[in-house]
């Protein structure tokens, strides 16, 4: 067993992209090993900004032996008194085998080949080179007249099967023992003897390169074994980069960068705000960390907390530190790829870096309160909504009337004029110098000028709710105003991208509606509001002057979108796939809090020892559903049998419980009910022949089964339900 080590060095990655590319490299690795039929024990995968790697481990020296069967003619066929005939010959030697070694089976002839495995090495340069060209990225390069195409440009390449090189080249570059160290950091190139070899055939090549004018990309890579660390095998290659300055093990570097920034925040009398995706944002773009802390002047903190912590955190990559009581201090952690060395000058120019961009906060901020929100709703028609949907003055006159049909619709006890106000001047901020400056402050920023113009608080706090959720994971609003107001906002950009015939397609959502539909999803459930998915579709359109008859086609179709992000909300929560359809095939259910009451209640239920004999019951009763032509009512005085009266009592016993049940959402105890008439569903059949000669009473035998379908399918159809 030998570890197999893959390092594909390249100039600085975007570092929002690594955490994706090592996940599929991983994916990638395992996914072709298995192809390859190379056994291995485990794949782990190392990324810094400069390099993604893997290292498989307990990886054999030959592949598995194999087994590859290839089915021929008949052996009817194949063989004619007993002897091999033309077909059975020609097969044999299609197949590289003798005629004498097929093998009959099922009244076919087969011919069996036992496949050795090869040497391991032998298979893995073209295993590396594949895993290499087939990486995907968000973006792509081309460097050089190269048509190859990369994430940024390859520099280097390590490639050992324990301590052995495997030969691979992409764009000029070749696998070799040697990686880059950390780029100030690393031990001098020339204490290597080998690496001073490297550097004299750079220089060279350079020089060479230079004077006959060759590609750029071999000048490239030329300079690029400057300062090469020698890997002398698989095993050794985490220490050999930490002795070099690098970290190669991002969940490690991770964990030290929180803890070296949670620290220091002790130490500067505080406690610091760590934002998960910050946190892996910056372990990205380093490859040494050290944490060091700076200050800002204290007349900041006269801004709004999130004027200072925005610039910090999305402009500047810091980390705020907060005093105990939650206030913000006139400080900031910061992390340098690198050293200790000179850390106050290092924080000196974050400081000056900071000071500018906390400038030009404090001077839009002191503009902006020259005028109220309320001033700034002429300013909006300058803005466009969507092109031929006006703008946003329009928009937000528009709301007004959204908020009070969905207030009405759910039957609210909200303020109303609150509820007006906030959808009147909830996107008013999107005119102010600090949102125009840093969009993050959407939301945010009208939450504080509507505080400061004296608004009511319930409509500040409305302003910035009805953004919520900007992504996945974010929070929900927590008030019925902040609610409505978003639930109106998101259907409004559905419902006019779909009027533009702007759909998402495949992975193209340019306008991000899915996020925005699982938004308002998400705040139905929250706020366990009750309403019709079709009406205030078609509210909306109406609010935006589409066209009847093209309202008409459209409300299914945004019904339909909005249905497929609660299909996959649902099946990412754990709910069974055949659960979802037998919830969703009710078409006329628009109610989503409805349907998720339902998917769960069904969902615990099919596992119960009570789901497959009333599964089982009710598919029979459906299936005898279908042969119903036309709806007539039941007539107790036709039954014939003492077995249909007793199925009759107990339906309607049940009918009225489920009623009862299904107006509290209480889907288990519908269930429940569905149980009881398993007994005499099976009496029924035994007892009973459905299609009678008499046609009356065929008919309201037939009308009784579909009284009983009411009630076992109440929460689901559960004829599609998987056993």
């Amino acid at each position: 067993m030998e570890k197999l080590l893959f390092e594909i060095g390249t100039e600085e990655i975007p570092a929002k992209f690594m955490p994706a590319i090592l996940a599929q490299l991983k994916d990638l690795t395992e996914k072709k090993m298995t192809e390859l039929r190379i056994p291995f024990e485990a794949v782990k995968t190392y990324g810094t900004p400069r390099r993604m790697t893997f290292i498989a481990s307990g990886v054999a020296e030959a592949q598995e032996d194999s087994t590859v069967e290839a089915k021929g003619p008949s052996a009817k066929i194949a063989f004619v008194s007993g002897a091999p005939s033309k077909a059975a010959i020609g097969f044999a030697r299609g197949q590289g085998v003798d005629v004498k070694e097929l093998v009959v089976r099922d009244d076919y002839v087969y011919a069996v080949k036992h496949l050795a495995g090869q040497p391991v090495k032998d298979l893995l340069p073209g295993l590396l080179t594949d895993i290499l060209t087939s990486l995907n990225f968000p973006k792509n390069m081309r460097w050089a007249d190269h048509e190859f195409k990369f994430v940024r440009p390859i520099r280097w390449l390590v490639a050992l099967f324990g301590d052995e090189v495997i030969p691979v080249e992409i764009t000029g570059v070749k696998s070799g023992k040697f990686s880059r160290g950390h780029r100030f950091l690393r031990p001098s190139a020339l204490d290597n003897a080998k690496a001073h070899e490297s550097i004299g055939d750079a220089a060279k090549a350079l020089f060479d390169t230079v004077k006959s004018k060759a590609k750029n990309a071999v000048a490239s890579a030329a300079i690029g074994t400057i300062g090469a660390v020698e890997i002398p095998d698989a095993d050794s290659y985490e220490k050999v980069m930490y002795d070099n300055y690098v970290m190669v093990d991002q969940n490690a570097r991770r964990e030290l960068i929180r803890q070296q920034v949670t620290d220091l925040a002790i130490a500067e009398g505080g406690h610091a705000e760590i934002n998960e995706d910050l946190l892996e944002e910056v372990n990205y773009l380093v490859e040494w960390p050290t944490a060091l802390c700076g200050k800002f002047e204290e007349k900041f903190l006269a801004l709004p907390k999130e004027c200072i912590i925005t610039p910090m955190r999305e402009h500047q990559r810091y980390f705020p530190v907060l005093a105990e009581d939650g206030s913000l201090l006139n400080k900031f952690i910061t992390v340098r790829n690198g050293g200790k060395e000179h850390l106050e000058i290092v924080a000196h120019g974050n400081e000056r870096v900071l000071r500018a961009r906390l400038s030009d906060a404090e001077f839009f901020f002191n503009e902006d309160r020259k005028q109220t929100l309320a001033d700034r709703l002429e300013k909006l028609k300058t803005v466009s909504f969507q092109e031929g949907l006006g703008n946003m003055n329009d928009k937000s006159k528009r709301l007004v009337q959204a908020v009070d049909m969905l207030a009405m619709a759910i039957n609210a006890k909200v303020d109303k004029e609150k509820l007006e106000r906030t959808a009147l001047l909830c996107k008013c901020d999107l005119v102010t110098g600090m949102v125009i400056e840093f969009t993050e402050l959407q939301g945010v920023m009208g939450r504080e000028y509507a505080k400061l113009d004296g608004e009511a608080p319930e409509v500040a706090l409305g302003i910035y709710e009805h953004y919520l959720p900007r992504f996945a994971g974010d929070e929900l609003p927590t008030t019925d105003i902040g609610r409505l107001t978003g639930i109106a906002d998101k259907l409004d950009n559905i419902c006019a991208t779909f009027s533009r015939g702007l759909a998402p397609t495949g992975s193209q959502d340019p306008y991000a509606l899915r996020r925005q539909a699982l938004g308002i999803i998400n705040i139905l459930l929250d706020g366990n509001y009750h309403v019709s998915l079709y009406k205030v579709i078609a509210g909306a359109l109406y609010l935006l002057n589409i066209p009847a008859e093209d309202t008409k086609k459209l409300v299914p179709q945004i019904a339909e979108f909005m249905k497929q992000r609660l299909r996959n909300m649902l099946m990412d929560q754990g709910i069974r796939y055949d659960v979802v359809d037998a919830v969703l095939a009710d078409q006329m259910n628009d109610d989503f809090t409805d349907l998720v009451a339902r998917a769960k209640a069904l969902n615990s239920f099919v596992a119960s020892a009570e789901a497959p004999a009333l599964i089982q019951a009710a598919t029979r009763v459906a299936n005898l559903c279908k042969k119903i032509e036309e709806e007539s009512a039941i007539n107790p005085q036709l039954f014939a049998v003492e077995a249909e009266g007793a199925l009759h009592n107990a339906a309607m016993a049940a009918s009225k419980e489920v009623l009862v049940a299904a107006t509290k959402y209480d889907y288990a105890a519908v269930m429940a009910e569905a149980v009881k008439l398993v007994d005499p569903i099976n009496k029924f059949f035994e007892d009973v022949m459905v299609m009678d000669e008499d046609v009356r009473v065929k008919n309201n035998r037939l009308a009784l089964l579909a009284a009983v379908k009411d009630i076992t399918h109440a929460v689901g159809d559960l004829s599609v339900i998987v056993q």
